[in-house]
């Protein structure tokens, strides 16, 4: 597999667009925490960094190296997450386009908007080019790929602090054997998706908040 390149930026870089923002979300799938999205703008023409690529394909020291390099390298970045309750209330992807629209209104003023994915028509964006498999394409999205991942998975390390059964500084939220078996134990958080829960427990044992807090 090769490595992102910048083919989709210097088409618009050619054009005499210089402010071309990439964007991918992290945490879709997960049972726990938000949905969080990155916006990362380049400056034109940048040399990419070695080793940058989809996130998932890196390992957890190698992101937090990249993390802190691409932080160094772009003009701006922006974070935009949408929380547990709106996942339950509008369903996860309206979720996720929140949490990009937020991440995008961070790096305000952007030129053109790469975003890694296919965009339904319930989509909010104008001047945005979508990309299936963009963080193995574009070297913007895997740069926001990785910003995304390194910051989620920060966030749900420091949760794991006061909710240290559900392992998630290892599972970051996601529904692993060890996560789903300390649900049917203890009960979901205030911090899990109910409705992401509906088919994993029973109703009778769903409870509002997690009774046995630590930290």
């Amino acid at each position: 597999m090769g490595l992102p390149s910048l083919i989709y930026e210097q088409t618009y870089w050619r054009q005499g667009y210089c402010r071309i923002v990439g964007v991918d979300e992290v945490g879709r799938g997960c049972l726990a925490g938000p949905v969080v999205a990155a916006a990362v703008i380049l400056p034109v023409d940048c040399v990419p960094l070695p080793g940058v690529r989809d996130s998932k394909l890196l390992s957890g020291r190698q992101r937090s190296r990249l993390f802190a390099e691409i932080c160094n390298q772009a003009i701006a970045i922006g974070i935009g997450s949408a929380s547990v309750r709106e996942i339950d209330q509008v369903n996860i992807l309206q979720a996720t386009y929140r949490a990009m629209a937020r991440a995008l209104a961070r790096v305000a003023p952007w030129d053109h908007a790469l975003i890694d994915g296919k965009l339904t028509k319930t989509a909010p964006f104008a001047k945005v080019t979508a990309i299936v498999g963009g963080d193995r394409h574009s070297y913007t999205i895997a740069c926001a790929s990785i910003i995304a991942k390194v910051w989620r998975d920060r966030l749900m390390a420091g949760l794991a602090r006061h909710y240290p059964q559900y392992g998630w500084e290892r599972n970051v939220g996601y529904g692993t054997p060890q996560h789903r078996q300390a649900l049917i134990q203890y009960g979901p958080t205030p911090w899990h998706r109910q409705s992401f829960l509906k088919s994993l427990l029973h109703p009778d044992s769903l409870v509002q908040c997690h009774r046995r807090r630590v930290g």
